[in-house]
């Protein structure tokens, strides 16, 4: 037996829209992810190469777990690039050559802006009493959380 009362209709549109949010931003993370473990350079090369890997494979199964969930409260799952890159707001991580620094931020600022779209599912899927959809955003929270005290704490004193 379930417990999400989320009935069809306006609070589950709500929740279905913010996970879509939270899925673009996700998606979009991860591939800005992926560029930043492809381009990184310097001395922190394969401390920062591995961390990337790390977080976009993670990224990679959340982008899953997130659109599964749409899918099972009986919406269709956003996708492509072009959906993706104009329903998030992740900001690009650097193209080409740049500071080892200059990628972590950008990926910093990216997990920022999806731990926001987290919340805000969070808060809308606890208002629709959809338990369910609250523990995955909340599971996200604590990762974006986690992620973001680590590289914050490789910038500190460069």
């Amino acid at each position: 037996m379930s417990t999400t009362k989320t009935s069809p209709g306006k609070t589950q549109n709500a929740v279905t829209a913010a996970l879509s949010t939270l899925l673009a931003d996700s998606y979009s993370l991860m591939a800005e992810t992926h560029l930043a473990h492809w381009n990184v350079e310097g001395p922190a090369f394969f401390e920062l190469h591995g961390a990337f890997q790390k977080q976009y494979e993670e990224l990679f199964e959340a982008v899953d777990e997130v659109a599964e969930r749409i899918r099972a409260l009986g919406d269709y799952s956003p996708g492509g690039l072009a959906v993706f890159a104009k329903a998030s707001s992740i900001p690009g991580a650097p193209v080409g050559a740049a500071p080892a620094k200059d990628f972590v931020a950008a990926i910093i600022e990216g997990n920022e802006t999806a731990n926001e779209s987290a919340k805000k599912l969070r808060d809308t899927a606890e208002q629709a009493h959809d338990l369910e959809t609250q523990d995955l955003a909340i599971k996200r929270i604590q990762y974006h959380d986690k992620t973001l005290w680590m590289l914050k704490s490789y910038l500190k004193n460069l």
